[in-house]
Order: C-alpha cells, then sequence, then structure tokens
C-alpha cells in the first residue's frame, strides 16, 4: 500500500543541479542517521521517532473505552489546546470528515469541536451560546496546565460545566491529556479524579498527534485511529536508516528543499486541491516553521487551497518575487463521483465538459497550474496519496515529522525546541500586570 505514495521530483531539476543535490545527500543520510542513534541536537525529544509502532493494544483499548464514555454522555465534546495540541487532531478530523459535518443531524458520533486555541472573547461567548443545553464534555490538553489561551478556556469550559452539572457529575465529563507527573492541570487533575492520558516526555507538541493528544479527539470523531497508527507504523518501516537515500522518500523530499533554499527559494508553499486538507497545511505549516525557524535561518512555511486560490494568491505565484517553490499534495481518488451535467443552452460554454467528472476537471487545473507555475519560475514537488483515509494520512503525518527532523539537521538548527515563541508572552505577562514584571511592564507602556 505505501508504494501508493510517491514523491516526484523531476519539476525541480531545471533549478537546481544534480550536483546540488547530490552534495546534499551525505548530510541528509548523516541526519537521518542522529535521528535513529539520538545524537543530534534535541535528541531528548525524539520519542516520536518510533512512538507509532510501540503504541499497544492496551493503550489503543484505554482510549476506545474512554469514547465510549464520552459519548454516551455527550453531543458535543469540546477539545481545549493550542499549538501541535490541537492541529494534528483538527487536520486528521476534517480531512476525514463530512465537509458540511456540523450541520448535519444523523450524526454517530459527538461533534468535536476546538477552543484554547486564541484569546477571541466573541469565540468563546459563542461557543458557549451554542452549546444551548446540549450535552457536552471536554479533552484539555496541556503539559504544563499554565498555557495561556487554552488555560483561560478550560477555566471558562470548566466553570460552565460545574453549573450545568454540578462538580460531581463535571468530572465525569473532563478528561486532562498532560504531564505524566508534574504541572498545574496534572495536579488539578488528580485532585479532583479527572480521566487522564499522557503525553509522553520526550514528545513535542508538534510531533504529538500520534499519542493521545490526537488519537483521542480523533476517536471521538469516530475514525479509525488504529489504521491511523497502522499507516505511521508502514511508513516508519519504510524510512529507517537502512533505507537506501533512493527508496527514501523523506531524505529525498528533505534534500529537495534544502537544495532549493540554498538556491534563494526562501518560501515553500504547501498546496492542495481539496479543502479537506486545509488544516493539514496548517499543521504542517507549524511543525516546520517551529522546528526549523531559528538562529536566523529557516524556510518559511506558507500554504494555498487550489483551485480557490488561484483567484488570489495565484497570481503572485504565478508573477511575483521568484523567492518560493510549492509542495502539492496530490490525492489520486475521491470517495464520491459527480459529474458535469449536460445544458441545452450553453450559455456558460462548458458543454464541452460535459459527462466529465469534477475531479478530472480538477487534475486538469492541477496539471495546467503546475506547468504555468514551472514555466513562471517555481520549483515545485508534487506528493501522491492514492486517498483521504486514516491509513493515508497516518503515512503522511509520519512521512512529514522524519522529513522534518531530517530537514533541521541538514539546516544545523534544533528542530526540537522553540525559543522564540516565549517571546511574545512574556510582554503579554508584562501588559497584565503579572506579579513579578513591574520593571517590564514599565517599560513596555513607555514603548507603547
Amino acid at each position: 500500500m505505501l508504494n501508493e505514495i510517491k514523491i516526484n521530483l523531476q519539476n525541480i531539476n531545471q533549478f537546481v543541479a544534480k550536483n546540488d543535490l547530490e552534495n546534499l545527500k551525505p548530510a541528509a543520510l548523516d541526519a537521518l542517521r542522529k535521528l535513529h542513534d539520538k545524537t543530534g541536537k534535541g535528541n531528548d525529544f525524539l520519542g516520536w521517532v518510533n512512538l507509532s509502532s510501540s503504541i499497544s493494544e492496551v493503550e489503543l483499548m484505554d482510549i476506545e473505552n474512554t469514547v465510549s464514555e464520552l459519548s454516551s454522555l455527550s453531543e458535543i465534546v469540546i477539545v481545549i489546546g493550542i499549538g501541535g495540541s490541537y492541529l494534528g487532531a483538527k487536520a486528521v478530523i476534517d480531512a476525514l470528515s463530512n465537509s458540511f459535518d456540523p450541520l448535519l443531524h444523523n450524526r454517530k458520533n459527538p461533534l468535536v469541536v476546538f477552543a484554547g486555541h486564541q484569546l477571541s472573547e466573541d469565540y468563546l461567548f459563542e461557543l458557549l451560546e451554542m452549546l444551548n443545553g446540549r450535552p457536552v464534555s471536554c479533552i484539555i490538553i496541556s503539559k504544563s496546565g499554565t498555557t495561556t489561551e487554552p488555560a483561560i478556556a478550560f477555566r471558562i469550559v470548566k466553570n460552565y460545566l460545574e453549573n450545568v452539572y454540578g462538580k460531581t457529575e463535571s468530572k465525569r465529563r473532563i478528561v486532562a491529556i498532560t504531564d505524566q507527573s508534574k504541572g498545574a492541570l496534572k495536579q488539578m487533575a488528580t485532585k479532583e479524579g479527572y480521566k487522564t492520558f499522557v503525553i509522553p516526555d520526550d514528545v513535542g507538541g508538534r510531533f504529538s498527534v500520534l499519542t493521545p493528544v490526537g488519537l483521542l479527539p480523533i476517536a471521538v470523531a469516530g475514525f479509525d485511529i488504529r489504521q491511523l497508527v497502522k499507516g505511521a507504523v508502514d511508513m516508519g518501516e519504510a524510512l529507517m536508516s537502512d533505507v537506501p537515500y533512493e527508496e527514501n522518500i523523506c531524505l529525498q523530499y528533505a534534500v529537495a528543499r534544502n537544495a532549493l533554499y540554498r538556491k534563494g527559494k526562501k518560501v515553500e508553499v504547501m498546496v492542495n486541491y481539496n479543502p479537506k486538507l486545509h488544516f493539514l497545511t496548517e499543521w504542517w505549516k507549524q511543525l516546520y516553521g517551529e522546528s526549523e525557524g531559528k538562529e536566523g535561518k529557516g524556510i518559511f512555511p506558507a500554504g494555498v487551497d487550489f483551485t480557490t486560490d488561484l483567484h488570489s494568491m495565484g497570481q503572485y505565484i504565478q508573477d511575483g518575487e521568484r523567492m518560493l517553490f510549492e509542495t502539492v499534495i496530490s490525492v489520486k481518488n475521491t470517495l464520491h463521483k459527480l459529474a458535469v451535467p449536460h445544458d441545452d443552452e450553453n450559455l456558460d460554454q462548458l458543454n464541452f465538459m460535459a459527462g466529465k467528472r469534477i475531479n478530472e476537471v480538477n487534475k486538469m487545473a492541477e496539471q495546467g497550474t503546475m506547468l504555468a507555475h514551472i514555466d513562471g519560475g517555481v520549483p515545485n514537488i508534487r506528493i501522491e496519496i492514492p486517498e483521504i483515509s486514516e491509513y493515508y494520512l497516518g503515512a503522511l503525518i509520519y512521512f512529514f515529522e522524519k522529513a522534518c527532523g531530517v530537514s533541521g539537521y541538514i539546516l544545523d538548527v534544533n528542530p526540537f525546541d522553540q525559543p522564540g515563541v516565549e517571546a511574545y508572552k512574556k510582554n503579554m505577562f508584562a501588559l497584565l500586570a503579572k506579579p513579578g514584571y513591574e520593571k517590564q511592564s514599565a517599560d513596555l507602556k513607555k514603548r507603547l
């Protein structure tokens, strides 16, 4: 099945010489070895490398039993988290869901909604308003329990649950995914008696979708986490350090993007032709942006949804500054079939398409766009998957994670820390007059 996932690099050949790729192969092979030997930068956060193959039957059954409990109690499950604590689950759920899922009334599983990923007062107010007496539960995801956005959202949702159900009943409706032994959320969960799952110490948030962080919300939404894990396991076996470069698509992708970066292509645009993959791009943006963007280095990750964005960003990609390249996620097959109907009047002059499936039209748009952008000076990497399913999403997630680690090491940065994200927090705390920030608060207010 995995051999149906393909990478096509032929459309970068006019932008990078063969030697440019060959020269990076030793660095890529060394990076892959460091990931498996745990000898590179950030090696205390490499638990994800073999995580998918080490997920036990006991853990999967525990998740599935918890899903049964939450489903029996809830029409809506609020998942609270930010960054990697929500993007992976959101990406998979959106990719697999009916596009109009929130409007469906014959849903077999709870509706999963997200909070704690921003600080919008209107969003949180409207979330509570939407609940409107519907049965609801909550999954709170935070290693520390003190990250501002999810901590505020959890205060609000916890208060709502306790007001509606009382303290005793609300405890059944709250599941905490947190640190094994420390942190404010772990302390609260122990005191209140919440059901808990562990975020492994050696797995950072953006690599955590194949832990309970992602698996529990995805399972609540009704999707097969066993197939998701199987896809990741199979991809992991295909990307081991003893797999030759010519067969290792993770190494090929990491080398190609770094070769383009060295040729001045500073922006990588992730492209999809299926709106269900919008949040996979958002997850990918965090994975690569937070992993590589440091020490004045890194490819800037951007994303577009085609053909929609061909009518907006398409102009820039075609004719703007030539500092970007595209990575296209191409999905071979759709779940449904729908053809363009014949129209006797033919006022829109589209009868030449009559009888063609929408997917065929979409594929011709994809191929035509690729050729136009290459002609316009935009290198193109193409990654094809057979379909959007749990298995292939699991494989794709692990592929991007592994390639990210390799690519970060080629750049000679630590792909597993994120020191830059603390700067805004310190300023925010100072401006909110957090105790201990008085001097910084005064200095910042003068600047404002």
